[in-house]
């Protein structure tokens, strides 16, 4: 996997989060693929989903994700990289510096196909 096919990836999943569409952003993980956030841990896909779609319907709704790769490593069928973002929410302009995370996502091929195998934040400051 290529840098470019990284950014790829993590964009379209982000436009899922834009579209605030559940199941297509948890397609983009494995089936036991984990999510790690303050205060939350979620494994599986169908986790993934249900957390993702509570919060569509609840404070996400309207909301747009954005993460930057600062460093991405390819290793054979596996991928690893580091990113800092945040949330935006509904009707905010920017990411207000409280908000800014890093991020590490695991990625694995399967298949031949590209999925996020783990993925975990902190706050940026």
């Amino acid at each position: 996997m290529s840098d470019t096919e990284i950014r790829s990836l993590m964009n379209r999943l982000y436009q899922s989060w834009a579209d605030n569409d559940a199941d297509a952003f948890a397609a983009f993980y494995t089936d036991g693929a984990t999510v790690v956030l303050p205060g939350v841990f979620k494994q599986g896909r169908a986790a993934i989903r249900d957390h993702m779609a509570a919060g569509f319907d609840g404070p996400l709704k309207g909301s747009r994700a954005f993460d930057e790769p600062q460093d991405i490593r390819v290793a054979g069928d596996t991928a690893i990289a580091v990113s800092r973002g945040g949330v935006r929410l509904a009707g905010e302009d920017a990411v207000p510096a409280a908000r800014e995370i890093v991020a590490t996502w695991v990625f694995t091929r399967l298949g031949g196909e590209w999925s996020v195998a783990a993925y975990s934040n902190a706050p940026a400051h």
